[in-house]
């Protein structure tokens, strides 16, 4: 097996990859730029805009101060149910993709509760500023009450909806809307993978799982 094929054999070396991009991208975001600023990469196609969210992936929000705390703390317990099972996997047979997909969720999760439950420990605000790591005034918000860092934008179609299509008939659209960070990205393309693949993924899963268990018993006899 090569250094490459190690690498991704096992759950943790992909995690701690995806979560050091998220989190510099992020602190190099914060530490650059104020809120709503923003820089084209690529024409008008591809932006880096900042902006803040308070609640799930793609800006989507749960609202209130307790509602944000409620949020926090069910990203903190679904991370150790993925974990769980992620880590479980190569002891399973599972195949390396499968490995790979689950490691990119458990990242994406892991780096946007980071967000969550320290940044407004460790960050001043970004309205009309450029934010300070660690200010000597104290952060924006107390534990698990931090915002999610985005700037990934990609406006790629924007126009009207024809007159004749319902609800939306004459509608202005723009696709793609949201603004997301290298988690979110991580979270949706190991999903995006798994349902793809399932089957392939979980059929070769439950042949690895039979081959162990042929093994043990033949050791066993």
């Amino acid at each position: 097996m090569n250094k490459i094929s190690l690498f991704f054999s096992k759950p943790l070396p992909v995690v701690i990859l995806v979560l050091l991009i998220d989190q510099i991208s992020k602190i190099w975001i914060k530490t650059n730029m104020y809120l709503g600023q923003e820089f084209h990469v690529l024409g008008d196609w591809f932006i880096i805009h900042f902006t803040e969210n308070n609640g799930m992936a793609f800006g989507l929000e749960l609202g209130g101060e307790i509602g944000k705390i409620i949020l926090s703390v069910f990203r903190i317990l679904a991370v150790i149910v993925i974990g769980y099972f992620v880590f479980r996997l190569p002891k399973e047979g599972a195949p390396k993709g499968l490995i790979i997909c689950g490691a990119l969720v458990l990242a994406g999760a892991i780096g946007n509760i980071i967000d969550s439950v320290f940044y407004g420990l460790i960050f001043n605000e970004s309205y009309g500023q450029v934010a300070t790591l660690f200010p000597a005034e104290g952060g924006y918000a107390p534990i698990l009450q931090g915002r999610v860092v985005d700037m990934l934008y990609f406006p790629l179609i924007e126009g009207f909806f024809p007159e004749w299509v319902p609800f939306w008939g004459g509608e202005y659209f723009l696709f793609f809307r949201p603004v997301f960070n290298i988690a979110d990205s991580a979270i949706s393309v190991g999903i995006f993978i798994i349902f793809i693949f399932h089957k392939r993924f979980f059929n070769k899963k439950k042949s690895s799982e039979e081959t162990i268990t042929e093994n043990t018993d033949s050791i066993n006899a």
